[in-house]
């Protein structure tokens, strides 16, 4: 990541309109700040919610709240719940996001 021409900035993420994204189960609700080429997303999947795509945007995420599965498209699954992250990079392996509880996600890509 090259963070360049980035002024110091606070986020109050309560004041950033959310938008809604259906899953194939479920919502997925982000709040974005765009900085450039980076985009920052406070994200909340309600619970059920399944991805309605497989990804192969590289991400790192922070998992803040609830339980996040992650699947890839080569069968393995992980499991992030508070205080744990994953980092993948542009077109490597393809992931999909499920919840069964809910989670609240910290996301920059």
């Amino acid at each position: 990541m090259d963070i360049k021409n980035i002024p110091f900035g606070t986020t109050d993420w309560a004041q950033i309109e959310p938008v809604e994204h259906e899953g194939e189960t479920g919502i997925a609700t982000w709040r974005i700040q765009q900085f450039g080429k980076i985009r920052v997303r406070m994200v909340a999947y309600s619970p059920g919610y399944l991805a309605d795509h497989w990804c192969r945007k590289g991400h790192i995420l922070l998992c803040l709240e609830g339980e996040l599965h992650t699947e890839l498209e080569d069968g393995r699954t992980f499991v992030l719940t508070p205080g744990m992250s994953y980092q993948v990079a542009d077109g490597a392996e393809a992931h999909r996001s499920s919840t069964a509880t809910g989670a609240k996600l910290f996301i920059v890509d």
